[in-house]
């Protein structure tokens, strides 16, 4: 059914696969996974898992929420096509963390990937509400030597 809708390009590398198949006697390409593998391996450079999966290692949560984070890993271990036991994925989910989020979330307890997201995005919210000693010091007060007669 996909086939139907190739145009151009896509259409004439489609009819060169069907005739190169039967010229060589191979199966032809029926289902959803041989179609998709076959488009893989015409489309997309080898190097391009590589890429993905150093752009999976390097992942942090740096300026993004912790849902977004999340789905950004789920995204890349989709495209890399990578199913990892779960302790894996809450490792990988803690090691991206950052720091304030991880260390708080490292001290509760939690059962499983979800449970643990969960709790990032209570102690995100919470590090959001929270005032920081920082915000104090964005106070300014007029100084004495200024000429302000305070």
């Amino acid at each position: 059914m996909a086939t139907l809708s190739f145009q151009g390009y896509a259409l004439y590398w489609w009819t060169s696969l069907v005739r190169e198949k039967r010229i060589n006697e191979n199966p032809p390409v029926e289902y959803w996974n041989d179609l998709k593998s076959a488009l893989r391996k015409r489309h997309i450079p080898f190097y391009y898992e590589r890429e993905l999966m150093d752009k999976l290692q390097r992942l942090r949560q740096g300026n993004m929420g912790v849902e977004e984070y999340r789905k950004q890993m789920e995204l890349l271990l989709l495209r890399v096509r990578l199913r990892e036991e779960e302790r894996r994925s809450i490792a990988r989910s803690l090691s991206g963390l950052n720091t304030e989020v991880r260390n708080k979330v490292e001290l509760l307890p939690y059962r499983d990937l979800d449970d643990l997201v969960q709790l990032c995005i209570r102690v995100e919210q919470q590090l959001k509400r929270k005032p920081t000693s920082k915000s104090y010091g964005s106070h300014s007060y007029p100084k004495k030597d200024q000429g302000q007669g305070i």
